[in-house]
């Protein structure tokens, strides 16, 4: 096998039809602790999401003030990304993230300090947030890179979608009523909690035991260590610009992201002038795409084993399309939230089978390199999708995004509609040997 899936205009050989998985059993040990692990860190992440907001606006109520302290948490994702790839490749990936909630902790604990002392400003916030967001850059990449050495290939797919069901839950339905009501009764509260939150995330990720390391290398064993970060950065970057499947796979999260972020910046003025929600409708309307991803969740494993890779992405493709379209036309609130609630369980299908997909595919001694790419186009993706929505709704109107969305992931679409069929089948075979790993 080589490292390139080879691009539709180099006529790769026709592509076997995919057997269908048999019934699974449950899923590892060592996952359960990764797994509850995320789940206690990101109810404090789901805490924050309301809390941080409030806390900003108790200081100031000026727009960009409340602004920066979301961009301040997402900026090291772009600084440090590819170097936390890196580094992710090179040491234990359990203890880094036992480390690297540590170090969460202390900052979240600081920012309750200083809270309880009366002692907090907008700069030691935004200073908080952005080490916080450091230190997610490389939990993150981590936890993600570390999974396919607690379960078997053939479990991926069910262990990815049961994480981000529970994300899905702590992180969006759960946390954020949390947050605000732990605000309401002390303002340190949620930075308190989210603190405790992260020590408990480190020691259940402490319990974890790698049954699976660097599996399916051939005897040879994995290519040496470069000399230096940057050009295991490089080494990174380059597997990733050969491997037709992967490439293609983080340039659809890309374009979809800021097709998506352009629609999402917009939905708040969408929500009150056009459906004429109130703050709880508006709120509900977020909801309705969290409940979908929980729903989503719990049917994922059936779809797994009744529909290919392929189906599920093409049809997710489309129905990410048809979202934009179907909330610009509707002026009715219960459509539009089922609308948002069937996008929710393709959010939570496509997340499942993309991240099953690369973790299959991406070689172990690689893995955190190509998730730091792969992260980068994501978050940049919604904060550049972010900026032009909010441009164009400034010009053209609120509305103006919408079409954006629809038309530009209509072109995407088209474009990958043949191509992802070879997206699904990535990594379905063993590893390339080390010496094509090598640059």
């Amino acid at each position: 096998m080589t490292t390139d899936d080879g691009p539709p205009e180099d006529a790769p050989a026709p592509v076997p039809v995919a057997k269908k998985p048999p019934p699974q059993g449950p899923l590892p040990v060592p996952f359960r602790w990764l797994w509850a692990g995320a789940s206690a860190s990101n109810l404090g992440d789901g805490m924050l999401l309301a809390a941080g907001p409030l806390m900003v606006a108790s200081l100031s109520r000026e727009p960009l003030a409340v602004a920066l302290a979301p961009f301040a948490q997402q900026l090291p994702w772009v600084i440090f990304g590819l170097l936390a790839g890196a580094v992710v490749d090179r040491v234990d990936r359990r203890r880094l993230m036992v480390i690297v909630n540590l170090l969460r902790c202390v900052v979240m604990a600081g920012v309750a300090v200083v809270i309880v002392t009366g002692t907090v400003t907008l700069p030691i916030l935004y200073v908080g947030m952005f080490l916080l967001g450091t230190a997610e850059t490389f939990a993150d990449n981590a936890a993600s890179s570390l999974i396919p050495n607690l379960v078997p290939k053939r479990q991926l797919g069910k262990a990815n979608s049961r994480l981000f069901g529970t994300i899905t839950v702590t992180n969006q339905l759960a946390g954020p009523p949390l947050g605000a009501l732990l605000f309401g009764v002390g303002i340190a509260l949620p930075y308190a909690g989210y603190a405790a939150l992260l020590a408990v995330a480190a020691i259940l990720y402490a319990r974890i035991r790698v049954p699976l390391p660097a599996a399916a290398f051939p005897p040879e064993g994995p290519a040496p260590r470069p000399a230096s970060l940057l050009r295991e950065v490089r080494e990174g970057i380059g597997w990733l610009r050969r491997h037709f499947a992967i490439r293609t796979l983080a340039l659809l999260i890309t374009s979809f992201n800021i097709t998506f972020g352009a629609t999402l910046a917009m939905l708040v003025l969408y929500a009150t002038e056009q459906l004429g929600l109130e703050e709880i409708g508006y709120g509900l309307l977020l909801s309705a795409s969290a409940v979908g991803g929980i729903v989503g969740a719990l049917i994922f494993p059936w779809l797994e084993r009744h529909v290919s890779y392929a189906t599920l992405m093409r049809v997710g493709l489309v129905l990410e399309t048809l979202t934009h379209l179907a909330l610009v036309l509707t002026h009715t609130a219960w459509v539009a939230v089922l609308v948002l609630f069937v996008f929710g369980i393709h959010a939570l299908t496509w997340g499942s089978v993309s991240s099953t997909v690369r973790q299959r595919a991406v070689p172990d001694p690689l893995r955190g390199r190509v998730n730091s790419v792969y992260l980068i186009g994501g978050v940049g993706g919604m904060a550049l999708g972010s900026l032009l929505g909010g441009v164009m709704g400034q010009l053209w109107g609120f509305q103006a995004p919408f079409w954006f969305g629809f038309a530009g992931s209509l072109l995407i679409l088209l474009l990958v509609w043949k191509p992802i069929r070879h997206v699904a089948r990535a990594g379905d075979h063993d590893d390339p040997p080390a010496s094509e790993l090598r640059e």
